[in-house]
């Protein structure tokens, strides 16, 4: 070996280094990685999800659209907040699509964006029968990735009316099971209060179920 030129020496000692390095990094390391995962947080390595009646229906970790076929939000559910995560070229996607994660990137003076916010406004204060002061800003703005799946306990307590009279049930009751589903704020500073708009749904469904489910 010492008698070979230097830089073969170098050479041979790269190679090893990077075959020992890609054994360590690109095989030991992430299968190590994934057993701790599936072990200790099953539920968040594999995406979250969640079941209904045997079922994934969705994943806790982004929004769903409650919509009928022509995209108009069901007055028996409640609706998250407005999506630009949308595949323009179908025209049955109507957000909440975990392939086109994307924001709208207008500023907040944007004369286009400032439009779309007044019109969400309008349509959200006839659909949920409330005044445009009480909107709070995540009804009619959406998130960054598009895929929020929270809401917050405002504007869910602003829906309870309407989802209450879709599903003739007790406006007080449907408030406290909003209640039981708002979570604080992560390790108690992080962030805001929250609502998960899915697990919320389900709960409803369970709770206050509609002819015929």
């Amino acid at each position: 070996m010492n008698r070979l030129p230097s830089i073969v020496r170098q050479l041979v000692a790269a190679l090893r280094g990077l075959l020992l390095f890609t054994v360590i990094c690109g095989i030991i390391y992430p299968v190590v990685m994934f057993g701790v995962a599936q072990v200790a947080f099953h539920k968040q390595a594999n995406g979250s999800l969640v079941s209904y009646k045997g079922h994934v229906v969705g994943s806790s970790l982004l929004c769903q659209e409650f919509t009928d076929a022509k995209g108009n939000p069901l007055a028996q559910y409640f609706q998250p907040r407005p999506s630009d995560a949308v595949n323009a070229t179908d025209k049955t996607d109507y957000g909440c699509d975990p392939g086109y994660s994307a924001a709208s990137n207008l500023g907040p003076n944007n004369p286009t964006l400032v439009q779309l916010i007044k019109q969400r406004q309008k349509a959200y204060a006839a659909f949920n029968h409330v005044k445009i002061s009480q909107i709070p800003p995540d009804a009619v703005t959406a998130s960054g990735s598009g895929l929020d799946p929270d809401i917050s306990p405002q504007n869910a307590y602003l829906q309870v009316d309407r989802v209450a009279a879709a599903r003739h049930a007790s406006p007080s009751a449907v408030r406290a099971l909003v209640s039981r589903f708002v979570q604080g704020r992560p390790l108690g500073f992080l962030g805001e209060p929250r609502v998960d708009v899915l697990t919320l749904n389900i709960a409803l469904d369970q709770q206050f179920p509609l002819a015929g489910q």
